[in-house]
């Protein structure tokens, strides 16, 4: 950091933009290996958020590499880099006073970490969607793991590179099991409004 940069303290603050939107804002991040129903267990909470009146917003992996990360790739160093715009992000969007949900693989421990120690005890909710690696490449919905197999992708999760499972997620959902979307939706609802207080 140069030392001619300043921090701007602004006169409306987070807990003034909280006051207007009636909750408060938190981070819900949705971690697991590739197939494993992220983006789609995300989507749907953040839907049932809405209908509850709850201003949100979701940052999907795959839609930042379109944009805000499309310079990078996929080795340690990118995959660190990645995590880190994405944490500076949801720190922005918390700061707003919007629940973010974010549904990305971030593989490992330290990154996460990372991201957690930008928000307030409390705003970050780490949500392990699990899933059997062998289920996963199953589904394969982008085909992904077969080009792995192949050795036409270098340093995929779970094949050619590691996925470190969060060791105390607030919320773990295990998606290789036969229970509906709708019940795991309304487990991540209910863990919220009883701990987090994130309804009006």
């Amino acid at each position: 950091m140069k030392k001619e940069v300043y921090w701007h303290t602004s006169k409306v603050q987070k807990n003034d933009r909280q006051k207007i939107k009636q909750h408060k804002s938190r981070c819900l991040w949705f971690t697991g290996l590739s197939g494993s129903g992220k983006s789609t267990l995300a989507n749907a909470v953040e839907k049932k958020l809405c209908e509850k009146k709850i201003h949100t917003y979701l940052l999907d992996g795959d839609n930042i590499r379109h944009g805000l990360n499309k310079d990078l790739g996929f080795s340690e160093q990118s995959r660190e880099e990645n995590i880190r715009r994405l944490g500076e992000v949801v720190r922005l969007f918390v700061d707003a006073g919007v629940v973010v949900l974010t549904a990305f693989i971030s593989p490992y421990h330290k990154d996460r970490d990372m991201a957690r120690s930008l928000l307030e005890e409390g705003e970050f909710i780490e949500i392990y969607v699990k899933c059997d690696l062998a289920i996963c490449e199953k589904r394969d919905p982008k085909g992904l793991y077969k080009k792995a197999r192949e050795g036409d992708i270098p340093n995929f999760t779970g094949i050619s590179a590691p996925y470190e499972e969060p060791l105390n997620p607030e919320i773990t959902i295990n998606t290789g099991l036969e229970v509906s979307l709708e019940e795991q939706v309304e487990t991540i609802v209910q863990y919220l409004e009883t701990h987090y207080k994130i309804e009006k």
